[in-house]
C-alpha cells in the first residue's frame, strides 16, 4: 500500500493549509455573527460567499468531484488529506464547494444524469448557484433499510407523481436549494432491490411542502432538517434518475466516495478538538499547576493521538483500495470507516469538552456544536449498527463457505 501524495495533492494540501489559516478560521465568529444577526436563519451569510468566491479564486474549487471534466480529477487518496483540512472547521468544506449534501448529488448527477438533467443541475451546482437536498429518510419507518421506505413513485402517463412523507431533509430549508433527489418506490411488488427509484424534482414543484424545520440536538443547521410532505408533486417522467428500479443500486454507487469524505472530514474534527484540548490544559492551572501535569489529561491527549492516527491509515487504506480495486472490493472497509471516524471523532470531542469544562458546554468554543454533530453522524447517512452488520457479514463469510463445504450445504 502506498500512501505517498502525488506533487499535486501535496501542493494543494499547502495551499488549503494557507487558506484554512488565513480566511477560514478568522471567518467562522463572523459567520455566525451574521447568521444571528440575518432574518433567515438559513440564508448564506455574506462572509461565506466572499469565502466561495476566494477559493474559487484560488483554485481550491470542487476538489472531491474525480469524474470525467465535471471537477479536480482527484483520486480519493488524494482528496482525502484536503477533506480533513475542510473539516477541520464546521465551515470549511461549503468554502470550497464540497459540502454535503452537494457532494453526494453532485456525484449521482455525475454518475447517472442523462447529458440533459446533468445540463440542468449539475452544472449549476458545481458553479454553487444553486443547492441541493436529498429525501430518503421517513419518520414512520426505519429508513437505514431501504426495503422499509413507503413513499410511491406512481407513473402517470409522460409524468410521475409522488406521495408520500421525508424527514431530516438536509438542506431544503436553503433559499438557494432549488432540486431534490427523492428516493421512492415505483414498483413495491419488483424484487426487493428493484422496488426503488431516484426522482429529480424541483424544489418549487406544487404539493412539496415543508412542515417544519428540526433541530439537531438543539441545533438549528444553516442548512436546515427538513420535514417535508409530499402530495401529488407531478414532475416530467424525464425526471428519473438512471431509470425505474435503480434507485438501490444508484445509492449503493454513491456511498464508497461519501464514506471517505465524512470520515475524513472526522479527522478534521478530531484534530481541532486536540487541540483546542492541548491550548486550554496548557493555560488553566488547578491543583497547584497546569491542567496539563495531570495524568488523566496526559492520557486524554496520548490516545487522541493514537486514535486519530489509527483512524486516519484506516481511512487512507480505504481510499487507496477504492483507487485500486474499486469501491465494491473496499466495501468493508468503507462501511468500517464510518463507524470508526464517528467514533473516535465524538470520543475526541467528549475529551476535549470535559477539559474545557463549564466552557465545553457553552457556545464559547465550537466543541458542543462538534459533540452535537459527531453524536448525530453516528445515526445519519447511514447508522453505525448497518456497518458494523456489514463488516460482520464480510468477515463471517469466509467461516459460512467452509461450514456449508463440510456439510454439503448447497
Amino acid at each position: 500500500m502506498d500512501f505517498g501524495y502525488s506533487p499535486r495533492a501535496s501542493e494543494l494540501q499547502d495551499r488549503m493549509r494557507s487558506f484554512m489559516d488565513e480566511h477560514v478560521f478568522p471567518a467562522e465568529a463572523t459567520y455566525d455573527r451574521q447568521l444571528a444577526e440575518g432574518d433567515d436563519p438559513h440564508a448564506l451569510p455574506p462572509v461565506m460567499a466572499e469565502l466561495k468566491e476566494k477559493a474559487r479564486a484560488e483554485g481550491l474549487w470542487n476538489l472531491f468531484m474525480a469524474h470525467g471534466d465535471w471537477g479536480a480529477g482527484l483520486s480519493n487518496l488524494e482528496y482525502a488529506p484536503l477533506a480533513e483540512l475542510a473539516g477541520r472547521s464546521i465551515i470549511g468544506p461549503e468554502v470550497f464547494n464540497c459540502s454535503a449534501p452537494d457532494t453526494g448529488n453532485m456525484e449521482l448527477l455525475a454518475l447517472y444524469a442523462t447529458p440533459e438533467q446533468q445540463e440542468r443541475w449539475l452544472r449549476p451546482l458545481l458553479d454553487a448557484q444553486i443547492r441541493s437536498c436529498f429525501a430518503m429518510t421517513e419518520p414512520e419507518v426505519a429508513s437505514s433499510d431501504a426495503r422499509n421506505i413507503r413513499t410511491r413513485i406512481t407513473r402517470d402517463g409522460d409524468s410521475y407523481v409522488v406521495n408520500g412523507r421525508k424527514w431530516y431533509t438536509s438542506g431544503i430549508l436553503d433559499p438557494d436549494c432549488k432540486l431534490i433527489i427523492l428516493m421512492g418506490k415505483t414498483d413495491p411488488d419488483a424484487p426487493t432491490y428493484r422496488q426503488q427509484s431516484m426522482l429529480l424534482v424541483p424544489r418549487d414543484t406544487p404539493g412539496v411542502t415543508v412542515l417544519r424545520d428540526l433541530p439537531m440536538f438543539g441545533y438549528t443547521d444553516r442548512l436546515g432538517h427538513g420535514d417535508v410532505l409530499f402530495e401529488n408533486v407531478r414532475v416530467p417522467a424525464e425526471n428519473i434518475l438512471g431509470g425505474e428500479g435503480e434507485g438501490f443500486a444508484l445509492a449503493q454507487g454513491r456511498l464508497g466516495p461519501g464514506r471517505m469524505h465524512y470520515a475524513m472530514r472526522a479527522v478534521g474534527f478530531a484534530e481541532r478538538a486536540l487541540r483546542l484540548m492541548c491550548e486550554r490544559v496548557t493555560e488553566r492551572t488547578a491543583f497547584g499547576g497546569p491542567l496539563a501535569d495531570q495524568g488523566v489529561v496526559r492520557e486524554w491527549i496520548a490516545r487522541s493521538r493514537i486514535e486519530i492516527e489509527q483512524l486516519r491509515l484506516l481511512v487512507l487504506k480505504s481510499a487507496w483500495l477504492m483507487d485500486t480495486v474499486g469501491n465494491a472490493a473496499a466495501r468493508m472497509e468503507v462501511a468500517a470507516i464510518k463507524v470508526a471516524a464517528l467514533e473516535v471523532a465524538h470520543k475526541v470531542v467528549d475529551r476535549a469538552v470535559q477539559a474545557h469544562g463549564a466552557a465545553g458546554v457553552s457556545d464559547d468554543t465550537v466543541l458542543a456544536r462538534l459533540y452535537a454533530i459527531t453524536r448525530a453522524l453516528q445515526i445519519a447517512d447511514g447508522p453505525d449498527e448497518v456497518h458494523l452488520r456489514t463488516v460482520a457479514r464480510q468477515e463471517l463469510a469466509p467461516y459460512k463457505k467452509k461450514t456449508d463445504t463440510e456439510t454439503g450445504a448447497a
